[in-house]
């Protein structure tokens, strides 16, 4: 039977469309015995209009959470948006040159490296494909390699309900060869709305991770705290196809962060 015990894709308040504070998002981990809960918000064009530093402070006080929590190791993580078809991040080209007080920065920066220098990982994900549409599938899986070559970069988020037309098997065989992780996401196989048009291509997804040795995370992907730590849908996917647990990178804490050491140069946990 497969078991998961860490949670690295969640939202909080901060991604606007979520309802549910980092202590209620830890507790409901804590009530499922989960051991890691990966906090994520959005960092992303679909939060704020305008592109300022101070819309996106919520990043740059997560060292005052406590790294246990009600029996719980929290991560703190981002959910990246790639906005190109060369596998940019968001962020990437917005300059930073104040701090979120107004004081000058002695060196000017991109929002991106600003956010990521406090992340101990991140998920890239695509939630608009319009920049994919006039690429061939080599050069859209070329997007996610480059994506996945940021070394902040751990997770390639919900691949099966992006609708990105790619070929799959170069993306999983460099997510492999760079020790990082493919995402089962939950929400993509319990939405109703989302499941239709996800469950074949996630199944095939999970299928090819198995056959190629490739490892997989978990995320709930839950904007809503009684979400946090749900995995049935995922876990009856990974029975089906009779998934090997050794590549589930979220089967417990210590095989999850030992894959971020070895994946990610300064995971420092």
């Amino acid at each position: 039977m497969i078991r998961i015990s860490c949670d690295v894709h969640t939202h909080t308040l901060a991604s606007r469309h979520a309802y549910s504070t980092i202590d209620e998002n830890v507790r409901a981990a804590a009530e499922q015995n989960f051991e890691v809960l990966g906090s994520t918000d959005h960092f992303s064009g679909m939060l704020y209009p305008e592109r300022d530093v101070r819309n996106f402070q919520f990043f740059f006080n997560v060292k005052s959470w406590p790294r246990e929590w009600h029996g719980v190791t929290l991560l703190h993580g981002c959910e990246a948006d790639i906005v190109d078809g060369d596998g940019h991040l968001f962020g990437c080209d917005i300059p930073v040159d104040r701090e979120i007080n107004g004081a000058p920065l002695k060196h000017p920066t991109t929002l991106k490296k600003r956010v990521f220098r406090d992340c101990d990982y991140v998920i890239a994900s695509i939630h608009r494909k319009d920049f994919t549409l006039g690429q061939t599938p080599a050069q859209n899986a070329q997007m996610y390699v480059n994506a996945l070559q940021d070394p902040k970069v751990f997770i390639l988020g919900h691949l099966g309900r992006s609708g990105v037309d790619f070929e799959l098997d170069p993306v999983l065989e460099a997510a492999r060869d760079l020790g990082k992780l493919i995402e089962l996401n939950e929400a993509s196989l319990s939405d109703s709305w989302k499941r239709d048009k996800s469950l074949a291509p996630c199944r095939h997804i999970a299928e090819r991770c198995a056959e190629l040795g490739v490892q997989v995370s978990f995320g709930s992907d839950s904007h809503i705290s009684c979400g946090i730590a749900r995995y049935e849908n995922v876990r009856k996917l990974l029975e089906d196809i009779d998934f090997p647990n050794e590549l589930v990178a979220c089967r417990s804490k210590e095989a999850f962060l030992a894959a971020a050491r070895a994946a990610l140069p300064d995971f420092a946990l």
